[in-house]
This record gives C-alpha cells, structure tokens and sequence, in this order.
C-alpha cells in the first residue's frame, strides 16, 4: 500500500544562528497550516508581491532561494520545487535571489538557454555563470544592498559550508546574513503538492553485496579514527545504501525521506514511522541491525540535541545543512567530507557485477529502440516525446527493470544544443532525417543504474557535424583507454577529453564525468571528472569506482553532441613500471551500444583509435545480440551486426 500524506514537510527545533554580526531566531520551515484553503494558481506578480512583503516584515532586503533540499539532493521532490515556483526555471541546478525591487537567476551553462526559454525577463534578470561581465551572486547582492543591508535564508535549504562562506563575504563588507523562522516560498504556495512517504523496498543481499551490519561496522571504524562518538547523516543516497533500503520519494531515485544518527552503540533512524512495518522490522533483523530507534523525521534537531547535551563529539558532512550544523557546539563538531559517500563510491564485488550485467541489458533496450527509430522515422509520427516513451517501453522489457534514472533528454536539432533539454508538449520536435538527434537516458535496475548517451543522424550529417562529432569521440576514447596511477585526479580526464576540441578552438560547458550509483542516484559523487582540481568531489580514482565518460559539443540553435558510456575503474595490466608501486588502473567501459560510424570522420582518428572503436564493437556485439535473440527480435540483431561492422581504412 502507498501512502500520501501531509507529513514530511518540516523540522520543529529553535535555533539561534549567528553571522556577521546578525542574529535570526528559526524554527520549524513549514506545517500544515501553511496550506490554504484557496488552491488557485498565482501570477508571478503575485508570488514575489507576498514574498517582498513578508521581506519587509522580516526586515530583509535580500532572499534566497535555492534549487535544493533538506538534504543537500540535486534531484529533489515537486514539494520541495520551491526554485521552480518562484522562476518557473525546471533546471537541476542554480540560485535564485529576490530584493525588494529585483529577482535575478543564477545558472551554469548547462541550463543557460533552458533558463532564457522559461524565465520571464519581465520579472527575471538571468545571470548566465561562467560568461565574462556576469557579476557573481556575491558582487550582485553588494550592489544591491544598503548599507547594513540583511539578507535572508532557510537554514535547513543551504549548505554550511556555504552559509559560513557567504556570510563572512556579506559580513566583512558591513551586511549581514540571517536565518528566517519560516521559508518565505512555503508560505505563499497554496498550491503546493503534498510530501510523499512510500512504502520502503528492502534490498537483499544478492544484490547489495554486504549486510547493513557490516557497513555500519565499518563506519563505526571511522568513527573511532576519527575520535568521534556520533556520525549524522542527512544525503538520502547514502542513508538508502546503508541500510540496503530503497524508496521512491523522488522521483527516479530510489530514496526515502530520513535521517540517521549513529553512534558506536546506536542508530537512531528519523522518518516517517508508518513505513516502518513488519517487513522492514524483519529486514533489519536480516542484516543484523538490532532494534533501530526509529523516531519522527521532524525530531532530527532534538536527536542532535541529546548527543550535544551528552557531551559527544559528532561529525558531520560539508554538504549538510547549516541547520545541522549550527545545532552543534564548534568544540563538540567535526566537519569533514562526507565518510559514507567514499565508501559507497567504491563497489563491492557484487555491485560491481550488477552494474555490468545491468549495462548489458540496458543495451539491448538502447539498441532495440535506435534500430526501431531508424525503421519508422519517414513515417514523420516520432517526436521527442514519443521517442523517449518508445524507449522506457523498451527498458521496461528488460529483467529486473524499476524505473527509470531520470527523465530522458529525447532531443532533435537545435534542442540538443540545450545541455540538460527535456522535452514537453511546447517544445515537441518531430524526429527526422534533417538533424542530429541526441538521446542522453538511462534506467533504474535492482542490480544497477545506468546512464547512457548516443547522437545518431539518420540522414546525411554536414561536414562540420562529423568534425564535431569525431572530436568528440577522439575525447571519449582518449578517457576510455587512458592508464593511470591509483588516486589519479579527475581534472586528468577532463583535460585527455577536450583535448581534441581545443585544438581547433571548440569546447564544451559541463563536465566530463560523475560517479553513478548501485540502484541509486543517476549522479553520484564521488568519483567526478572536472576542470576544477579544488572540488570537493574529486577525490582521486580508485578500484571500483564507476564514472561516466561524457565529452560534448553543442553549436546553439542548430545541434548537440554528446557520447557518453560508463566506465568501471580496474587494474591496469599495460603498465609495467606500475607507477613506482603505487599502482596502475584504467577503464572498463560497461556500456555496451554502437556509436554511429556516419557521424565519424574516419580520416581525424589515428590507427590506434580506430583499432580501439572496432575491438569496443565487436564487444557490444558479443555481449548484447545473444541477448537479441533470446528477446526474439531478429531485425534488431541484424541492425546491431551492420552498426557494428569493423571500420577500415583505404
């Protein structure tokens, strides 16, 4: 039975929260009664005229909203879309802030020309990241402010880390940010959809690899390391691993709404009690937890509160939310990155077998559908929408199929330009024969997610579409094949995949590679592939890690490429100086579907390369088209053997 309920909808605490001089008493974000009896839909006029005026009562001149919740999560649930309210922007990814007089959208290029599509200027300025002369959200909220000036924030909708750095930066130059008792969106969306709390799926040991036990163990080992008592996790992702649960609050990501607490003795769960029944009680003896103190998700600053007052040190994550933080004592915190989010990162052997396994049949989905589009396309009834649901039907015929891991980016022509597209009845583009068609999907499987993205041109591609497009594969097979010492950094990766672009002045705007985890989130960190050495997320390679391997190109208003496979991290065995003993590693790349050979230009690949494309097809052909056949789809394995044929050259 599921369940929806009005439930999961805030935390009860006082807080007393201190920066740069300002001072906000907070309590809890949101209650049922902020749901109001009129349910009619209002005008951005009206959304932001009662977020200024509620401004004005809080004596803030500045507010920001960010595309986040509670829990730090990228993908977050339509409850928590309080971004999307307020911009009408549905991008993953940005900052917004009101004043009194202006509201202005912070995004990075991935969304820069999603965000001009759906933002009203009217009411919106939109600061496009990364481009020269766009001021950052620091510079701009100093010109805007007056002396003095307040700028307000939810304490549990921003990171610490972020809340102490933003601070300081307002604090030396004579304003202040403060913390709100109550989150200034939730109280003016009346129509907002209620929280969902679902019945939990417990994950057994066929394909989790360990018992929940043994995971906790060896946190507790880090706690001991670490001289520390207590440990709070707050990222969904990593409180699913860790008991081998899964849910489906959000989305696409097989996570439920919760806390943890856990102690050398203890593990006290925050949630919604109801799903708690027997099944999960049973579960939990199952993989040896005994008796877990399971508690109302609201009393997670109370459960805080009794191990502050105990005089136990804890640590928490840089990504928690300055709420958690600030309810421990500086002498009594430690703050580190995060612990679980390591060791989950790393796949034991089981997972590891899952994702290979999943990736196969994940394939034959994948070629199922582009053999199909390619036979129907001239009858002119397949669009973007239609495509991507053909496609979920396929993936849907898989075994051990669930969900899929995000919504698929179906994208013809000048959409795929768009980086993070997503196609409604608005945007709809027919699929044709005149343009690059970029499909960029992946599906959730109880024994691993995957994440997969080919640009295929069904008619004839011009010349600069087959330089981009090689270029781009130039990169991707540059990171596929690269061999390199254990804890390699990921700016590595990004430089070997751009590397072909640059040379002619071409580059793209998102990185090269996030983690991916085991019937879990689509984007895991770490592993990351990026340009910045200093993210937090680039930990280093290990063995085991799972990473995308994405280069792109996108040429704005005519098309978009991107080739993007899954690679697991493995010893290397080419290396044999294996870096003075600290180990050699390389790739395996678990995605197994064709790259299209009429988008290459043959000529701009080195022997080496083309040696590597045609070992890589031969390999997709082995794995996937016996799974063809068993799936009694004959025309799809004869178009898999001609995609698939060796390229040569005269």
């Amino acid at each position: 039975m599921k369940h929806t309920k009005r439930y999961l909808v805030g935390l009860s605490a006082l807080l007393v929260l201190v920066v740069g001089g300002g001072v906000a008493l907070g309590r809890a974000l949101n209650t049922d009664d902020d749901l109001m009896e009129d349910m009619t839909p209002k005008s951005m006029d009206v959304i932001l005229g009662e977020i200024r005026s509620l401004m004005q009562d809080y004596s803030i001149e500045a507010y920001i909203v960010p595309s986040v919740d509670e829990h730090n999560s990228e993908y977050i649930s339509l409850h928590d879309r309080r971004y999307q309210y307020v911009t009408n922007f549905t991008g993953s990814a940005g900052t917004a802030i009101i004043t009194l007089t202006q509201a202005a959208l912070w995004t990075d290029s991935r969304y820069h020309l999603q965000a001009e599509n759906q933002i009203d200027p009217a009411y919106w300025t939109l600061m496009r990241e990364g481009l020269a002369g766009v001021p950052t959200r620091d510079e701009w909220l100093m010109s805007v402010l007056s002396p003095g000036g307040q700028v307000g924030t939810d304490p549990f909708l921003i990171a610490s880390t972020e809340f102490e750095r933003l601070g300081a930066v307002l604090g030396r130059n004579g304003y202040r940010l403060i913390t709100l008792e109550r989150n200034l969106v939730d109280i003016v969306w009346n129509n907002r959809p209620p929280q969902t709390a679902e019945d939990l799926r417990p994950m057994p040991l066929e394909y989790t690899g360990r018992r929940a036990s043994e995971k906790l163990a060896a946190l507790r080992v880090v706690l001991q390391e670490e001289g520390a008592n207590v440990i709070v996790v707050s990222a969904l992702d990593e409180i699913a691993w860790l008991l081998n649960l899964r849910g489906s609050d959000i989305r696409y990501n097989p996570v439920f709404f919760a806390y943890l607490i856990v102690s050398h003795d203890k593990l006290h769960l925050f949630t919604n009690p109801e799903r708690i029944n027997e099944t999960i009680r049973e579960h939990f003896r199952t993989e040896g937890i005994i008796g877990p103190d399971v508690r109302d998700y609201r009393d997670i600053l109370a459960g805080i509160d009794e191990y502050v007052r105990g005089g136990n040190r804890l640590i928490v994550s840089t990504a928690c939310s300055h709420a958690l933080y600030a309810a421990i004592p500086a002498d009594q915190r430690l703050q580190v990155y995060s612990v679980l989010a390591k060791m989950k990162a790393v796949k034991n052997p089981t997972e590891a077998t899952g994702m290979r396994r999943a990736h196969v049949r994940d394939g034959a989905a994948v070629v199922r559908y582009l053999h199909w589009l390619e036979t129907v396309v001239d009858e002119g009834n397949v669009t973007e929408l239609s495509g991507a649901a053909k496609l979920r039907e396929f993936r849907s015929e898989q075994e051990l199929f669930v969900d899929l891991s995000f919504t698929a980016i179906s994208a013809f022509g000048p959409n795929g330009a768009i980086v993070h597209y997503s196609p409604n009845e608005e945007t709809d583009l027919a699929i044709t024969r005149d343009g690059i068609y970029l499909i960029d999907s992946g599906g959730q499987y109880l024994d691993g997610t995957t994440d997969v993205t080919r640009s295929v041109h069904l008619g004839e591609p011009t010349a600069f579409q087959r330089e981009c497009f090689t270029r781009v594969l130039k990169g991707f097979l540059s990171v596929a094949s690269a061999v390199f010492p254990v804890r390699a950094s990921g700016t590595t990766f990004d430089v070997l995949a751009r590397k072909s672009l640059w040379d002619v002045g071409l580059d793209y705007g998102h990185g090269t590679g996030h983690g991916i985890g085991s019937f879990l989130g689509v984007h895991e960190y770490p592993p990351s592939f990026v340009s910045n050495s200093a993210s937090p997320s680039n930990q280093g390679l290990v063995e085991n890690m799972f990473s995308s391997n994405e280069p792109g190109y996108y040429e704005p208003g005519q098309f978009g490429v991107r080739i993007e496979d899954i690679v697991q991290v493995v010893p290397a065995q080419s290396a044999p100086h294996n870096f003075n003993g600290r180990g050699a590693l390389t790739f395996h790349t678990s995605t197994v579907v064709p790259i299209q050979r009429k988008l290459i230009d043959v000529q701009l690949l080195s022997p080496a390369e083309i040696a590597q494309l045609n070992a890589y097809h031969k390999r997709v052909l082995e794995e996937v088209g016996p799974l063809l056949e068993q799936q009694n789809d004959p025309a799809a394995h004869r178009w898999l053997t001609e995609q698939t044929k060796e390229i040569t050259v005269s």
